[in-house]
């Protein structure tokens, strides 16, 4: 069975710096695999060459059999990698209702009507600026734009940084409902409850190398709050 995303031996940074060394990883449609670790141990920096934001030093990327490994961003997400960085997440100067609707042809809402259900005060704050909105609304926001569009696979860069437990607990009902239809999902993520409510695979990185991997399991959240200790 061919994966949706296969990364290979993928290695890369900043400039002189190497980050990421040797990473190699799956994602099969319908799965969340989730990317665990201590801060500073290359995560980020990892997603951002799988989604083109960094151009890779060795390995490669390949998205349903498709080597994506010499495109920048936009032509990774013009053949399917949706993508919710860390940070940076929304255009502050714009209007909500523009943060959701500049990268469509028309501002029809209607793809975001089950995500206004769960989050309701986006869609009730459509003509407020985006950059008077918290941290975590933020976030909120750039899990909209992100799960709205039509990508099979989806990035996302610590979604529930700053975001309230009962909306986490809705991303994590979000995730479960698109992966049952098919979608796949690769997420950095600290907080350990959404990874064991939604997390197919876990892995673990350390010094920009995967140090451990399990799937799912009965013991998942002690096991990795274990080894986050490394």
């Amino acid at each position: 069975m061919t994966s949706l995303l296969r990364v290979d031996g993928l290695a890369g940074g900043y400039g002189d710096v190497t980050v990421v060394r040797d990473v190699s990883l799956r994602v099969d449609g319908g799965q969340a695999v989730f990317l665990a670790g201590r801060n500073g141990v290359g995560k980020s920096t990892l997603v951002k060459l799988i989604a083109g934001q960094l151009a890779a030093t060795g390995g490669t990327t390949t998205l349903d059999g498709r080597d994506m490994t010499a495109l920048p961003q936009h032509g990774r997400r013009l053949h399917g990698i949706g993508y919710a960085p860390q940070e940076g997440v929304v255009f502050d100067d714009l209007s909500i209702l523009d943060n959701l609707t500049l990268h469509y042809p028309d501002r029809d809402l209607n793809r975001y009507g089950d995500l206004f259900r769960l989050f309701p005060r986006i869609e009730e704050r459509l003509q407020q600026m985006a950059g008077t909105l918290s941290g975590g609304e933020k976030k909120i926001l750039s899990f909209c734009r992100a799960l709205a569009e039509d990508t099979p696979l989806v990035i996302l860069d610590e979604p529930s940084e700053g975001v309230q437990p009962e909306n986490i607990d809705r991303m994590a009902r979000v995730i479960l409902d698109q992966k049952a239809r098919g979608r796949a999902f690769l997420v950095v993520e600290q907080n350990l409850t959404l990874v064991e409510d939604a997390a197919d695979h876990v892995y673990l990185l350390d010094h920009g190398e995967c140090v451990f991997e399990t799937g799912r399991s009965n013991d998942l959240r002690e096991d990795l709050s274990k080894r986050l200790q490394i």
